[in-house]
């Protein structure tokens, strides 16, 4: 029993002297963290446990007010010590809340979880949850495509060497090369937006989702208990739950939530890699704060630290889309535990990881910096090298020079200045940026008008 108060005591302490994750720690947003939390899963536990005694007494349950009220009275009053003695005594999490559920609820103890399994509560939380979290990424994504395609308007006739690669090539502009960034970000945007509305509640279907144990409580009334799965589904805010299920939702969702936030986080790589290009190449920079220090041994240096921390966590989400999908692969018949444990960790992750490059990424956005002189250097420099003397002989770049002290050229020396102009070279790319920007971003973004004032705020 002491071991198990001080398990409960180092939960809610959670210090200095036990590990803790540093996607709750130092990066991933307050109210992410929040909805992965303990406090977040086991009061919607509670709410799950009154919806479905609320629906069993509309259905004709002998459930009395009495015990609705007190249920109502109780759903943030949780124990959480008495809750972990009772898991190391039951070894079992749901049996342990119920029961902590019930020591504050009397009247009412012998109606919780009535018919129910432990799926009922686990999964359809998770579902809840992943909702939820949903919710939170979407207007944080749309408000970094929303700061890149203010940027790109901005930089729509800007001038840059293009690169494929990695070599210089024909000319672009740097509004036109945001505007793939940003292209990628919508398809993220829709990919996350279609994966939330098309998740199912796993409603009320018993032990392996048969319904087996509702309808011995409905004495067989088929109607009572499909009435029962539509209005607790209906409580959760859910349009439609599952029909079929085993004993747990199919594991096939997470692969689906989880592919889309590693798509993401692939763009978000990706992104990030060319801006820290693009740093070294003196033609643009993320934000750098007055204090700001790039290397406590170089003090000149001007590292792109929040691009390599979007690149390093994204390559952590993009590997945790492997957890769901051999979880899947392994669930035997109507279910095994052993997607238990690993679900706990991977879901989270995904989440607090994708919140955090967003929450980096918005800041990024919305202060990237851009030379244009080092980008008309570039192209002067690249784009027409004077092969023999450049590479030979090691010396300068004196094409211009030369044609302009030769006889041959003289016809076209007044107008040199307008020929060598790099706009010349940019094809369509300004009015590609104009167009995209206007008939694909605008009216994708038009939603989330209500959330874009808000400002990226980097805990670390």
């Amino acid at each position: 029993m002491a071991a198990a108060g001080d398990r409960g005591g180092r939960e809610a302490a959670c210090g200095h002297d036990s590990y803790r994750s540093p996607l709750a720690s130092r990066y991933a947003s307050p109210e992410m963290c929040f909805l992965f939390s303990d406090k977040y899963k086991f009061r919607t536990w509670r709410q799950l446990w009154l919806w479905l005694a609320e629906a069993e007494q509309t259905l004709g349950l002998p459930i009395t007010d009495e015990q609705i009220q007190e249920m109502k009275s109780n759903l943030d009053n949780i124990d959480f010590r008495m809750a972990a003695e009772e898991e190391m005594q039951l070894r079992h999490d749901v049996m342990a809340h119920v029961h902590t559920f019930a020591h504050c609820c009397p009247k009412a103890a012998s109606i919780i979880h009535l018919g129910a399994t432990s799926c009922y509560v686990g999964d359809n939380t998770d579902l809840i949850i992943l909702r939820n979290a949903f919710d939170l990424l979407l207007p944080k994504l749309a408000r970094v495509i929303s700061r890149l395609a203010d940027f790109a308007k901005e930089q729509a006739d800007l001038p840059t060497l293009g690169f494929t690669h990695f070599q210089p090539a024909q000319l672009t502009t740097v509004g036109k090369r945001c505007c793939l960034w940003i292209q990628d970000l919508c398809m993220d945007l829709q990919n996350l937006k279609r994966v939330r509305d098309e998740l199912r509640f796993r409603g009320v279907k018993g032990t392996t989702g048969t319904q087996a144990s509702f309808l011995q409580l409905f004495e067989g009334d088929d109607q009572k208990v499909e009435q029962l799965d539509k209005m607790v589904t209906e409580k959760a805010g859910f349009k439609r739950a599952f029909i079929i299920t085993g004993q747990t939702y199919t594991r096939k969702v997470d692969i689906e939530v989880l592919s889309v936030l590693a798509s993401l986080g692939a763009s978000v790589h990706k992104i990030c890699t060319d801006i820290r290009l693009l740093a070294n190449l003196k033609e643009m920079e993320e934000p750098f704060e007055k204090q700001q220090i790039g290397s406590s041994a170089m003090p000149y240096k001007r590292n792109p630290m929040r691009s390599e921390r979007c690149c390093s966590l994204a390559r952590h989400l993009m590997a945790l889309v492997m957890d769901p999908l051999q979880t899947a692969s392994v669930q035997w018949f109507e279910r095994t535990l052993d997607d238990s444990a690993n679900r706990r960790i991977c879901l989270a992750e995904a989440f607090l990881t994708a919140d955090t490059v967003l929450n980096t990424l918005q800041n990024i956005s919305e202060g990237l910096v851009v030379y244009p002189k080092d980008c008309h250097e570039k192209i002067r420099v690249l784009s027409q090298q004077a092969a023999a003397v450049v590479k030979q002989e090691g010396g300068d770049n004196d094409l211009i020079e030369r044609i302009q002290a030769d006889a041959y050229f003289s016809p076209i020396h007044s107008q040199l200045d307008h020929l060598l102009d790099p706009s010349s070279f940019t094809g369509r790319a300004s009015q590609q940026v104009q167009r995209f920007l206007e008939e694909e971003v605008c009216p994708l973004l038009k939603p989330y008008e209500s959330v874009m004032k808000v400002k990226a705020e980097l805990r670390l």
